[in-house]
């Protein structure tokens, strides 16, 4: 433990030096982006010696990407629990796990702002895909309610989930590339569900 102790460990927190780093990345992203977030600016709000971090981390990376990692599973707990497969209908189901999902990545924009320039730091993250992310509950939703018969036999819940999800990531790139930060009225929401169940609900004949 460096000399220099972090306050927060000091005054008997429960953390440990790691996951106080992790913390204080994660609070820097949710309020300042990854835009100019150095090693020293991380370490002097964690209270230690910038070398500590490497104590901890491969390099500043790992960090952010655990920090990101972090950050999503944070903002996803402040999000409406997402429905059971066999409760409701399929169609106001789906409608909230598009809503979680565009909420979601409306939340966490902020923090990827300047990853674009660390292509690195998406990669690490990418490689920290934990299964209870929500692509994951998605996807095995569409299963449950599959294997329940609430979906056409058959029904390609991988290609339903990589649209549903992409048109969460397109809100993403749409704000990033074009500076368009309106959410989707709830007609295009509706129309997706729609869109979707289409090709995977049961036949309505």
């Amino acid at each position: 433990m460096s000399p220099r102790k972090a306050a927060a460990l000091r005054d008997g927190g429960d953390l440990t030096l790691r996951e106080h780093l992790i913390a204080t990345a994660e609070r820097l992203l949710g309020e300042r982006g990854s835009a100019g977030l150095t090693v020293r600016v991380i370490a002097r709000e964690a209270g230690v010696a910038d070398g500590v971090l490497y104590n901890h981390f491969a390099d500043k990376e790992e960090l952010l990407a655990v920090a990101l990692r972090a950050h999503v599973k944070a903002v996803e707990r402040t999000l409406p629990a997402l429905p059971e497969p066999g409760g409701g209908t399929v169609e106001a189901n789906l409608r909230v796990h598009i809503e979680h999902g565009l909420a979601m990545h409306r939340a966490i924009l902020p923090a990827l702002t300047g990853m674009l320039a660390q292509p690195n730091v998406l990669a690490r993250f990418a490689a920290l895909n934990e299964p209870d992310d929500w692509r994951d509950r998605l996807a095995a939703y569409l299963l449950a309610e599959a294997e329940l018969g609430r979906l056409a036999p058959g029904a390609r819940v991988d290609a339903a989930t990589s649209m549903i999800v992409g048109v969460c990531h397109e809100a993403v790139l749409s704000t990033l590339f074009q500076g368009t930060a309106e959410p989707p009225p709830s007609k295009d929401v509706d129309d997706l569900v729609a869109a979707v169940l289409d090709g995977i609900g049961p036949s309505r004949t």
